[in-house]
């Protein structure tokens, strides 16, 4: 795909991974709708946030309609990135916050698909970025609930470029280890440190995935950190 010109949808605009996709799309000359609870601090005219529960489905179907309608009817790329993980035993994990892993990991992805695939579909075009985790490759202790719910994305994955495939429509997962990005913002033993991944590599490989021939198909990029203790 040439990016330039396309329209592109981030969910989890405001930081991380998704910040930095989204600067990379724009150096690509793509427009970019950043859907998110926050706003970047970023400014470009190719970029309009949009402050969007990705857990709410009316919140999701306002911000697709103000997408389109400042950004025009075709959508050729969601990158479903919005994601958070709690940690813990899973017999102590408060039910609010395991049924918020699930809301913004799993549920989210329906709430944008939904919308999104059908104008894919019309088109004939487009291309699908769900971002996972190693952790939905493994199971981890005290990270169950996320595991699981990261296990979903990669079945949805998986089943999704299988119903797709057919109509043009390409499907990548994507499982980054462990990254340095606000995500362990509710761990209490691991803090972000410069042996982990840097988002802006993890982007940098997303693009690839993007920018491959019409009938190339990357069904899934899994890449860890070499050396991932701290020095």
């Amino acid at each position: 795909m040439n990016l330039q010109n396309k329209t592109a949808i981030i969910t989890g605009i405001s930081k991380g991974i998704g910040l930095s996709l989204a600067v990379q799309l724009l150096a690509k000359g793509a427009k970019v709708a950043g859907w998110g609870m926050h706003p970047p601090e970023i400014e470009h005219t190719n970029l309009h946030f949009i402050q969007t529960d990705i857990r709410s489905e009316d919140a999701v179907a306002h911000a697709f309609q103000e997408t389109v309608a400042k950004m025009g009817p075709e959508i050729h790329v969601l990158v479903n990135n919005a994601g958070l993980g709690y940690f813990g035993y899973f017999e102590e994990m408060p039910m609010e916050e395991f049924r918020e892993i699930f809301e913004v990991n799993v549920y989210g992805i329906y709430h944008t698909c939904r919308h999104v695939i059908p104008v894919m579909k019309k088109q004939a075009h487009g291309h699908i970025i769900n971002i996972s985790s190693t952790a939905g490759q493994e199971g981890m202790a005290q990270v169950a609930a996320y595991c699981g719910a990261k296990h979903a994305v990669r079945g949805i994955s998986e089943s999704l470029y299988k119903e797709l495939r057919d109509f043009g429509v390409k499907v990548t997962a994507v499982y980054p280890g462990s990254t340095k990005t606000d995500f362990f913002r509710h761990s209490p033993n691991i803090k972000p440190h410069d042996n982990m991944l840097m988002p802006e590599d993890v982007a940098l490989q997303i693009i690839h995935a993007l920018e491959t021939p019409d009938n190339f198909l990357t069904t899934g990029i899994e890449f860890r950190p070499l050396q991932p203790r701290p020095r």
